[in-house]
């Protein structure tokens, strides 16, 4: 009889550390789990835009590639409208950033810098002239399109979009962190801050 209670004894134990053990495995695997799973979730965001700009310009067109076309049959030249919006905002897939399954915390190292997501194009033509036998082709139009959206582009820096975006910086790190709370968990963005109120964002 002592020895039958002994067995159960050692039987009880053994089958109480075996359980703790696979349940314990279970639910750091779970955790594990949770974080890549809210990871992908912050990334999956992308690209989030924060400020939009509005542009209207005029930009003038002249064929100058082909010399001795243009001397023979005459120049191509217009001048084109251009109504343009930029978005400018971060791209979430390069955020850096790392899961501490035991404190439940994703550490946020490193934030990227504000840039043009999309920009959105609309061209009107005015006085459009082409030479007396060298009319506009399609890939002028296509040409032009793309020259005066580069023109749109290569303005924006001239603009406080980038910096304004860069103060709304802050607000997405925080819309992050409203994402990461849901299930639970927090975020330590501390390792952005260069100052106090400032987050340093990746070069």
């Amino acid at each position: 009889m002592e020895y039958l209670f002994i067995g159960l004894a050692v039987g009880a134990i053994l089958a109480y550390f075996l359980f703790s053990r696979f349940s314990g495995e279970r639910k750091r695997e779970k955790v594990d789990t949770q974080s890549v799973i809210l990871m992908e979730k912050i990334r999956s965001v992308c690209k989030f835009i924060t400020i939009e700009g509005d542009f209207s310009e005029i930009f003038y067109y002249e064929n100058v590639k082909d010399k001795w076309v243009n001397l023979l049959l005459g120049k191509k030249k217009a001048l084109v409208l251009i109504e343009a919006k930029a978005h400018i905002g971060f791209d979430l897939t390069k955020v850096k950033m790392k899961a501490d399954t035991e404190k439940k915390t994703i550490i946020l190292t490193n934030f990227p810098q504000p840039e043009l997501l999309t920009i959105e194009t609309d061209f009107k033509y005015y006085d459009k002239r082409e030479g007396w036998a060298n009319p506009f082709t399609a890939s002028d139009l296509t040409e032009i399109n793309q020259e005066a959206k580069k023109h749109i582009v290569d303005k924006i820096p001239e603009t406080d979009l980038f910096n304004q975006a860069s103060k709304q910086a802050l607000e997405t790190i925080q819309l992050m962190e409203t994402l990461v709370e849901t299930i639970n968990w927090k975020l330590d963005y501390s390792a952005l801050y260069a100052l106090e109120d400032k987050p340093k964002l990746e070069n």
